[in-house]
């Protein structure tokens, strides 16, 4: 008795729910509704029951009230993804391997098809795209093939073949302006020396940048970076220019100009090389490695180091800030990617400043020469306009901090060595007024000698 008084009190309020229903003009009550009342009458109802009798309820008579999934729209995709699509599908098709299995399934029939078609049609669609598109095998690497008809160009862009003319240019103004007679066999000597020892050093610096030349776009089709010839063979030919040159220039010329070319080659190679990359100091040290050369050629016709030398390599010192300073403020994005440490680059103040600064130390080199018995007054007299001309430019480069006035400053730098040179050599003093004017200086010494004694 007890038992059924505790099972009453449940019951009672289903009947309760019940009732409700039937007042609220829910008449129509699904069977299974019913089952499920009479299951639970069986055992405790509890509140959360009562909510799933009441979703099941409303989920079964009132249908229109029940949610409904709406269907997504097709999203637009533009032709460009479907073909990446299609070429990933192709690759998926090309790597599943063909199975025959004894019994197929028609899901794996259907699926099987569909494969199929897709890669019927990209196939297709591959035969639609224009011939002037590469096509994939076109875009694979191929293995480059060395001739022999295009070795010398290649060698000759390892060896940075301007810049040996400009730097044997350079040392046979040195050899010119020496107030020695002239030799032609040692000349020849010499420059040819002066050549070797360059090209060697330019090829080493090309095989040691390969890494950082291929990021700029200035450097990025060089023989090495392209892969055009190998590493060995750069290193080949740099050992076979500059041992015969550095030979020719020791005995041939003279061993002070065969240790001064030595000395270049290092100073190129194992300084201003990796300081590109650590530090601004590197412009220094290059603009020393570019006023050696007519220091070579002066002691190649005069066999000594004297202050004549050291005045040609300060023109030529001076000289290469306002022609790389200018060049470099407009690849400084491309020695940024490089990953070299430029002036331009970390510090533009002191590049434009610097640049300024040795364009107007060109007017006082100059006036230096006819001090030092070099040339006539005439030189900085007649050099003044096109000193005074890049000193200009070098101030419009200074003030404006453009692409436009570093353009200009360059392009004058260009004419203006060769103008320099070819002023100073035309003003040179001749070999026979020296020898006069030693000659009056003896003989007055000695006629001053005479008078003193008795």
């Amino acid at each position: 008795m007890s038992a059924a008084r505790s099972c009453r009190p449940p019951r009672a309020l289903a009947g309760l729910f019940v009732w409700r229903l039937r007042n609220t003009g829910a008449r129509q009550i699904s069977c299974r509704f019913v089952h499920l009342y009479h299951v639970a009458s069986n055992r405790l109802i509890t509140f959360q029951y009562f909510n799933f009798l009441k979703r099941m309820y409303v989920t079964q008579c009132n249908k229109d009230l029940s949610q409904r999934a709406k269907p997504k729209s097709d999203s637009i995709v533009s032709p460009f993804h479907e073909l990446q699509q299609l070429d990933q599908e192709k690759k998926i098709v090309h790597k599943i391997s063909s199975v025959s299995p004894v019994h197929q399934s028609w899901s794996e029939m259907s699926s099987r098809n569909e494969l199929r078609e897709i890669k019927s049609a990209a196939e297709t669609e591959d035969s639609v795209i224009p011939g002037g598109a590469e096509s994939k095998e076109d875009r694979q690497w191929k293995e480059m093939k060395l001739r022999l008809d295009d070795l010398p160009g290649i060698l000759a862009r390892l060896s940075k073949i301007k810049l040996t003319a400009l730097v044997v240019s350079t040392a046979s103004a040195g050899f010119a302006m020496a107030p020695v007679p002239f030799e032609l066999t040692c000349f020849l000597l010499a420059s040819l020396g002066t050549g070797l020892a360059s090209c060697a050093a330019n090829s080493i610096n090309q095989f040691f940048e390969v890494p950082f030349d291929s990021n700029m776009n200035r450097t990025k089709n060089r023989p090495l970076v392209r892969g055009q010839i190998s590493p060995l063979l750069a290193v080949c030919f740099a050992a076979s220019c500059g041992i015969p040159g550095i030979a020719l220039l020791t005995l041939g010329v003279n061993p002070l100009t065969g240790a001064l070319g030595a000395f270049n080659i290092f100073l190129y190679t194992c300084c201003y090389t990796p300081l590109k990359r650590m530090s601004i100091a590197n412009t220094w040290v290059g603009a020393v490695v570019g006023a050696i050369p007519p220091v070579m050629g002066w002691t190649a016709a005069t066999g000594s180091l004297d202050a004549g030398a050291l005045l040609l390599g300060g023109i030529l010192y001076s000289w290469q800030f306002p022609h790389f300073n200018a060049l470099s403020w407009g690849l400084r994005e491309d020695y940024s990617r490089g990953g070299y440490c430029m002036m331009s680059v970390t510090h533009p103040g002191l590049c434009r400043r610097v640049a300024l600064r040795h364009c107007l130390a060109l007017i006082g080199l100059s006036t230096v020469a006819p001090v030092l018995n070099i040339t006539t007054w005439t030189f900085p007299m007649i050099s003044l306009p096109i000193n005074l001309y890049i000193s200009y430019l070098g101030f419009r480069f200074y003030r404006d901090a453009d692409r436009s006035s570093s353009r200009k400053l360059f392009f004058c730098s260009l004419w203006h060595l060769p103008m320099l040179l070819l002023v100073m050599f035309t003003c040179k003093k001749s070999v026979l007024e020296k020898e006069d004017k030693g000659e009056l200086h003896r003989g007055s010494h000695e006629m001053a000698v005479e008078i003193r004694l008795p």
